[in-house]
């Protein structure tokens, strides 16, 4: 029986111990100041949020000058013909004309790169919009104008465009198609 006392005695001594160790650490509030400052802004007055500002609608821009002349090209001057001028003037767009290539392109948008010399013939390397390039000689065709290509040399390529004059009658217009300049 002495032993059945005495381990009822160590388990009473071990619930008494940790109890009283339980109850010291909820005396000891260590969180009393958080506790007191969540009070304390708890009871201040709420504030109003503002509502949002009204915001216009984006209007786009909407550029208008597209169908205009670039203000890097230099303007076209078409001289003024009488009737009998026009009707004496012959000039009409080729009729069974095959339409090549670099037709397709505005002149604005091709670029000279490069000449070159093959058995006698001078060819001009031209650069598309696309960034292919093409060799040309004289009397091909290129441009939304029907311009045929006159004379090349190392710096520049002639053309002659055929173009309306705004009276129901055909001008033939010179171009000039210039090297790029290399900038490094």
């Amino acid at each position: 029986m002495k032993r059945g006392i005495t381990t009822v005695v160590i388990r009473f001594l071990a619930w008494a111990g940790a109890s009283l160790l339980l109850s010291a650490c909820g005396t000891n509030d260590q969180y009393a100041d958080i506790r007191s400052f969540m009070t304390e802004v708890e009871n201040e007055p709420s504030g109003q949020i503002a509502p949002l500002p009204e915001f216009e609608p984006y209007q786009p821009f909407t550029y208008g000058s597209a169908n205009l002349r670039s203000p890097f090209e230099p303007p076209v001057v078409i001289p003024v013909l009488t009737e009998e001028q026009q009707v004496n003037s012959g000039v009409k767009p080729p009729v069974d004309h095959v339409k090549q290539y670099l037709e397709r392109f505005n002149l604005a948008s091709l670029v000279m790169v490069g000449s070159l010399e093959q058995a006698g013939a001078t060819w001009a390397l031209i650069e598309d919009a696309d960034a292919g390039v093409h060799r040309v000689q004289i009397g091909d065709f290129m441009g939304t104008s029907w311009g045929q290509v006159k004379s090349i040399n190392d710096t520049r390529i002639d053309i002659i465009e055929i173009v309306s004059d705004g009276g129901g009658g055909w001008l033939k217009r010179p171009r000039t198609i210039e090297l790029k300049s290399v900038v490094e």
